[in-house]
């Protein structure tokens, strides 16, 4: 048996707890996993917060989309990305038929399963992915490439933060929107802090007197998607994770898996295997602002629903 979170009505983070989990031996094509951290996403709390309905028939829900661990048991042709899957590796998971990552041990497809980075703990390899391959989709939506500006707002945050590294790495310079408190954080990563508040666009402005090429939102406040219309010329090159209420009316791209984006599924599932080889080599790193013991994951939850984590938060079975 297993210790696993669950939601067991719609409400806020004290629907949550802690049951014995049966773990279902691997099939063929699937391998099982025993759990060194869960990361947690927006999307875990959005999923029992009733913004996608409140089905009854969906209670009790099984919580966490990414984990890293140690493989337990391997089914018959137990293959990822990377290869054949073997009881002992050290390994990420994160991808179609990943549901429940919130647990001491798990049973997921192979082909969701990659190899650890050795460069990252096991709190920073759980949460590589889900943002990563987020990241990697904004900045294909609008394009950037070698010589662009772009202005990342939420650029501390876990896709932010993960999205201003793979666009310096592209060769672009990137402008971030923090609080002063993130600013030295964001320097070491290479990207040029600003802070948010009234007289945003004049102070980009000034950072980037030949102007902002592209704009990635990943915080879906008014003032970022008001800045973005007014520095970016071309509206394809906008694009959205979080601010839906606007993106239709304004013309920029809304991507995810809200109702009418663009969820980049091929886009998204095609970033894994390139993001491990970065991490790998040492050129992407990831910040884990908190960590929290499985059974305090209503507490994890009420840091990121709060929006101002400044990172990744991890559950550590």
């Amino acid at each position: 048996m297993a210790t696993a979170i669950v939601a067991s009505a719609y409400g806020g983070p004290d629907v949550l707890s802690a049951v014995e989990a049966s773990v279902r031996q691997p099939r063929q094509g699937e391998a099982t996993i025993r759990v060194k951290a869960a990361a947690v996403n927006p999307i875990d709390y959005k999923l029992y917060s009733g913004v996608f309905g409140t089905n009854p028939d969906s209670l009790p829900r099984r919580l966490g989309q990414e984990l890293a661990g140690v493989v337990t048991a391997v089914g018959p042709d137990a293959s990822g990305p990377a290869g054949e899957i073997r009881v002992g590796d050290e390994v990420i998971a994160y991808g179609r038929g990943v549901s429940g990552a919130y647990a001491t041990e798990l049973t997921v497809p192979a082909d969701a399963v990659l190899p650890k980075p050795a460069t990252l703990s096991w709190e920073q390899a759980s949460g590589l992915l889900l943002t990563g391959v987020t990241a990697v989709h904004t900045l294909a939506a609008t394009g950037v490439t070698a010589g662009d500006t772009v202005l990342i707002h939420g650029s501390a945050g876990g896709v932010g933060l993960t999205a201003a590294q793979l666009a310096i790495l592209r060769g672009a310079q990137v402008i971030g929107t923090a609080s002063e408190a993130r600013h030295e954080r964001l320097r070491h990563y290479g990207v040029t802090p600003v802070a948010y508040g009234p007289g945003l666009a004049d102070r980009v402005r000034e950072l980037a007197p030949g102007g902002i090429d592209a704009a990635i939102d990943t915080i879906g406040t008014d003032e970022a998607i008001d800045v973005s219309l007014e520095l970016v010329p071309d509206r394809d090159r906008i694009a959205t994770i979080a601010g839906f209420h606007r993106a239709a009316d304004s013309g920029i791209k809304q991507l995810g898996s809200a109702p009418g984006a663009d969820p980049g599924t091929e886009i998204r599932s095609q970033a894994r295997s390139e993001l491990v080889s970065l991490a790998a080599d040492g050129k992407l790193d990831v910040v884990v602002a908190a960590t929290f013991p499985l059974e305090e994951a209503a507490a994890a939850h009420e840091l990121v629903a709060a929006g101002h984590a400044g990172g990744k938060v991890v559950l550590v079975p």
